[in-house]
C-alpha cells in the first residue's frame, strides 16, 4: 500500500478545490483511505493521518472516528506521537464520552514523566477537556508539579490547577500549601498563572479571600516593579512593561479590596501611579486604565481616586476609537450614582456623544444623559434631549420620549415648562410614545388649574391641519371637550389669546373624526369630546345631537356605544346630562403596586397625601372603593360590595343582587367556572331568625386602635346560610373632639364574598359619649381562613385623615 500524502500536501490539494462539492469529495477519499490505514494498525503512518484528520475536523468534517487512534499515540513513546496525540484528544474528545477515561492512566504515567516536555503536553491536556474525575484522580499529581523549581512546569501546573478547582472545588484547599511562595517567583509566566490561580480561588471561596488578603503588600510591590522598571525587551508591549501581569494583578486587587478598608487603603498610592503614569496613546495603556478605574470603583478608594478615575473615563470619550468610548459611557452608567457629581463635569462630552454615528455609543450616552438630569440642569438637558428625540432614529424615540417624561415629572421647574415639554414630545414623537403618556399629560393637565386656557390653546393650535400624531390628538381631543368654553371665550393671560368659534371648534372635532388617519381610541375622545362641548356651548347644541346620532349606527362597536349612550342623555335623561358631563375634578395620582408605591411629581420629596371625600349623598362610594382596592394593589382581592345609603332600607332584592352579579368566588388555583351560590343577602327578607346561637361563643376582637379610634367586631351566624358570617363593627372615639366624615372600606381574597352596608352615623363621639356601628355580611363557601384589609378615612381637628391596616386576628368560630 503507497504511503499517505503529507499533510501539507493535503492542505494544498484542498485549497485548490474550486466547489464546495469538489472538497467535499477530497475529504471523503481522504477519509477513506485514513479509515483503511486504521483498520490495517498501520504504526507508521498513524501520526500522520491524525494529523490530516484533526485539520480536516476543524474544516467542520466529522472525525471522530480518531478518537481512539489518539489514545494510542498518547500511548506511544515517541515524543512526537504524543504530541499529536494529545492534540487530537483535546480537539476530539470531552467529558461528556466515556472514552476519555482510558487516557487518565496516560496522563497519570506522563505527568511523572523524566522530560519536562511530555510533562507539559498532559498537564495542557488535563487543563483543557480533564472532567471531574480526572481531576479526583490527578489532583495530587498536579499539586507536586505546582511546587517544582521548573518554570516551565509551575506556569502550566497553576493553569491546570485552576481547571481542577472549577471541576472540583472542594479540592481547593489541597493547592493551599503550594500557592504560598508562588508570588516570589521571577518569571512572568509563573506570575501571571500564580495570580490566575489565586483570582480563581478567591472568587469561589471567602475563605480564601480572607487568607489571601494579607498578599496585598506583595501585589503592591510586584506592581510597582513592573511600571518603574526599565525597558524589557522580553515583556515589553508598545512601551509599556508585561501590560497582561498588570492587568491581572489589578483585578486580583479589585477582589481582594473589595468591601476591605485595609486592603483598600494599602493599594491606593499604587492605583494613583498606575493611574498616572501609564501612557495612552496606545491601546495597551488605556486596557490597564480601564483595569484600574473598574479596581479604584469597585474597593473603597479615596474620593479623589475616584475623582481620578472618573476623568480617565472621561478622556476615553474623547478618543476616536468607539470602543474605547463605548466602555467609557458603559462605566460611567455604572458609577453615576455613587459618584454624580464628578461625572457631571463631563456631561457636555457625554451630550456630544449623542451625535455619534454609531448606534451603541448612541444608546449608551442616552442613558447616561437621563442618569444626570437634576433639577439644577433640567432645562439645558432637555434642550439636548429633545434635538436628539428629534433628529435620532425610530428605535430610540419610544426609550427617550419615555426618559423625557420621567425626568420632566420628577424635575420641572414649572407647570407651565412641564407641559409645554410633553407637548414638544407629543408633536416630535407622538406616533411613538408609550401607551401611559396620554392619561399621564392629561392628569397633569388637569391639576394644574391655572394653566387650563393656556393649554386648551396650544393643543388646538397644534392639531390644526396635522392628525398624524395620535396620541397628540387623544390629548387635544379631551381637553378641547373639557375646556373648550376657555377656548372659545379667549381666557389666557401668558399669550395671546386666539380667536375661534364654537362652529370652528367643531369643525376641527368632525373632521378627526373622519380623518383616515383617526385610530378608534381617538375616535372615541373625539366624540366623547363632542358629547361634553354639549354642555360647554350654548349655539351648538343641535348639530352637536346630529354628530352623535350618526355614530349611533357606527361599525365600530365601541364608537357606536358611545354614541346610543349619549343619545339617551339627549333624550330620556336630559335633565342629568349637564351634571354627568361637568368639568373633571383635580385626579390623585396612584399606582396598583401598592400603598407605600406613590409616584412622587416634580421631585418634591414626599408624595402628597390625598384629602378623602365622602361619597355623595344617595350614590354608593364606589370611587372610593376602587380606590382601596388601587392601595392595596392585590390580584386576589375581591371588590367591595357597597350597600344602598343609610336613608335607602337595605332590602331591595333586585339591586343587592346587581351587586353581587360581577363577583367571582373562585379560588388562586386553579381557574374555574364562578360557583353559584344562593343570593345569602336576601336572608334579611326571610321570616326566620336572622341569626343563630352559635355566634354566642364567637370572642369579639379588636380590629383597629390608634389615634384614639378604636374598631371591634362582633361576629353572628347567619341561620339561613352557616356560610355567612356577620361582622357589627363598633367604632368609639376617646379624643376630645368628634370625628367627622367617618368611612370605612374593607376588601377580602376574591374566595369570599362581602357586603357593606351602611353606617348608623358619619361621626364618632368624642369622649367614648357613642358608638358608630356598622354590619358586614361575609360569605365564605370554601370555609376559609378570613383576611381583611381595611381603609379608614375621617376628619379630625380640621386635618383630613386616612389609614390603611390588616386584620388577621379572626377567631376560628367566625370562619369555620
Amino acid at each position: 500500500m503507497p504511503a499517505p500524502i503529507r499533510l501539507r500536501e493535503l492542505i494544498r490539494t484542498i485549497r485548490t478545490a474550486r466547489t464546495q462539492a469538489e472538497e467535499r469529495e477530497m475529504i471523503q477519499k481522504e477519509c477513506a483511505a485514513i479509515r483503511s490505514s486504521f483498520r490495517e494498525e498501520d504504526n507508521t503512518y498513524r501520526c500522520r493521518n491524525v494529523a490530516k484528520l484533526l485539520y480536516m475536523h476543524m474544516l467542520g468534517y466529522p472525525a471522530h472516528f480518531g478518537q481512539l487512534e489518539c489514545l494510542k499515540l498518547i500511548a506511544s513513546q515517541k515524543f512526537t506521537d504524543k504530541r499529536i496525540g494529545y492534540l487530537g484528544a483535546m480537539l476530539l474528545l470531552d467529558e461528556r464520552q466515556d472514552v476519555h477515561l482510558l487516557m487518565t492512566n496516560c496522563i497519570k504515567n506522563d505527568l511523572n514523566h523524566s522530560t519536562q516536555y511530555v510533562q507539559g503536553l498532559a498537564l495542557c491536556t488535563l487543563g483543557c477537556m480533564g472532567s471531574s474525575e480526572m481531576c479526583r484522580d490527578l489532583a495530587g499529581e498536579v499539586e507536586k508539579l505546582l511546587k517544582t523549581s521548573n518554570s516551565y512546569l509551575r506556569k502550566k501546573a497553576a493553569l491546570c490547577a485552576v481547571h481542577v478547582i472549577r471541576k472540583v472545588p472542594e479540592l481547593m484547599e489541597m493547592f493551599l500549601p503550594a500557592t504560598k511562595n508562588l508570588l516570589n517567583e521571577k518569571n512572568h509566566g509563573v506570575l501571571h498563572t500564580s495570580v490566575v490561580l489565586l483570582t480563581e480561588m478567591c472568587e469561589r471561596s471567602p475563605d480564601m479571600l480572607a487568607h489571601f488578603r494579607k498578599l496585598v503588600p506583595q501585589l503592591v510591590r510586584i506592581l510597582k516593579n513592573l511600571i518603574m522598571s526599565g525597558y524589557s525587551p522580553e515583556h515589553d508591549v508598545s512601551g509599556i512593561s508585561d501590560p497582561f501581569l498588570q492587568v491581572r494583578i489589578l483585578r486580583l486587587l479589585r477582589i481582594l479590596g473589595r468591601n476591605d478598608d485595609d486592603s483598600s487603603e494599602a493599594m491606593n498610592d499604587i492605583l494613583a501611579q498606575v493611574a498616572t503614569n501609564t501612557e495612552t496613546s496606545k491601546n495597551v495603556g488605556n486596557a490597564i486604565l480601564y483595569e484600574t478605574v473598574l479596581t479604584i470603583m469597585d474597593i473603597k478608594s479615596e474620593s479623589g481616586l475616584r475623582v481620578l478615575a472618573i476623568n480617565i473615563l472621561g478622556r476615553f470619550l474623547l478618543n476616536n476609537d468607539k470602543n474605547i468610548r463605548y466602555v467609557a459611557l458603559t462605566s460611567l452608567l455604572k458609577t453615576v450614582q455613587t459618584d454624580h457629581n464628578a461625572v457631571q463635569r463631563h456631561r457636555s462630552t457625554i451630550v456630544d456623544c449623542l451625535k455619534d454615528l454609531d448606534v451603541s455609543i448612541k444608546r449608551r450616552a442616552m442613558e447616561l444623559s437621563f442618569a444626570l438630569v437634576n433639577g439644577n440642569n433640567i432645562r439645558g438637558m432637555m434642550k439636548e434631549l429633545l434635538y436628539f428625540l428629534d433628529s435620532c432614529e425610530p428605535e430610540f424615540k419610544a426609550d427617550c420620549a419615555s426618559g423625557i417624561f420621567l425626568a420632566a415629572e420628577k424635575y420641572a421647574p414649572s407647570k407651565r415648562w412641564h407641559i409645554d415639554t410633553i407637548m414638544r414630545v407629543l408633536t416630535t414623537a407622538g406616533s411613538y410614545v408609550r401607551d401611559d403618556a396620554v392619561p399621564n399629560l392629561i392628569q397633569l393637565i388637569t391639576n394644574s388649574v391655572e394653566m387650563h386656557a393656556y393649554t386648551v390653546q396650544r393643543l388646538y393650535k397644534a392639531i390644526l391641519g396635522d392628525y398624524s400624531q395620535q396620541p397628540l390628538v387623544q390629548v387635544s381631543s379631551w381637553c378641547i371637550g373639557e375646556y373648550g368654553d376657555l377656548l372659545v371665550s379667549g381666557q389666557c393671560e401668558e399669550e395671546e389669546p386666539i380667536q375661534v368659534t364654537e362652529e370652528e371648534v367643531l369643525d376641527v372635532l368632525e373632521s378627526i373624526l373622519i380623518s383616515n388617519m383617526t385610530t378608534s381610541v381617538t375616535r372615541g375622545y373625539t366624540l366623547t369630546a363632542i358629547m361634553k362641548l354639549s354642555t360647554r356651548f350654548a349655539c351648538t347644541v343641535n348639530r352637536i345631537k346630529k354628530v352623535v346620532s350618526i355614530y349611533g349606527s357606527s361599525i365600530d362597536v365601541e364608537l357606536q356605544q358611545r354614541a346610543v349612550e349619549y343619545n339617551a342623555l339627549f333624550k330620556k335623561y336630559d335633565h342629568m346630562r349637564s351634571a354627568l358631563l361637568e368639568r373633571m375634578p383635580v385626579m390623585e395620582k396612584l399606582t396598583t403596586n401598592g400603598p407605600t408605591d406613590v409616584t412622587q411629581p416634580n421631585g418634591e420629596a414626599e408624595p402628597a397625601v390625598p384629602e378623602p371625600k365622602p361619597p355623595a349623598q344617595g350614590l354608593p362610594p364606589t370611587s372610593q372603593a376602587n380606590d382601596l382596592l388601587d392601595l392595596l394593589g392585590s390580584s386576589d382581592i375581591t371588590p367591595v360590595i357597597s350597600t344602598a345609603p343609610a336613608h335607602k332600607p337595605a332590602s331591595a332584592g333586585g339591586e343587592l343582587l346587581d351587586l353581587l352579579g360581577d363577583l367571582n368566588p373562585t379560588g388562586a388555583l386553579p381557574p374555574t367556572p364562578p360557583i353559584q351560590h344562593p343570593p345569602f343577602l336576601l336572608d334579611g327578607l326571610s321570616s326566620q331568625p336572622l341569626f343563630n346561637d352559635i355566634a354566642a361563643g364567637i370572642p369579639t376582637i379588636t380590629a383597629y386602635s390608634k389615634n384614639g379610634l378604636k374598631i371591634d367586631f362582633a361576629f353572628e351566624r347567619s341561620n339561613t346560610n352557616p356560610s355567612v358570617t356577620v361582622i357589627t363593627i363598633q367604632a368609639v372615639n376617646s379624643t376630645e373632639l368628634d370625628m367627622t366624615d367617618f368611612v370605612f372600606q374593607a376588601a377580602v381574597p376574591k374566595t369570599f364574598q362581602l357586603q357593606l352596608l351602611s353606617p348608623s352615623s358619619s361621626v364618632i363621639p368624642a369622649f367614648n359619649t357613642g358608638t358608630l356601628t356598622q354590619v358586614i355580611k361575609v360569605l365564605n363557601p370554601q370555609k376559609q381562613q378570613l383576611r381583611m384589609r381595611i381603609k379608614l378615612t375621617y376628619n379630625h381637628k380640621g386635618a383630613a385623615l386616612q389609614d390603611l391596616a390588616e386584620v388577621n386576628n379572626f377567631p376560628p368560630q367566625s370562619w369555620q
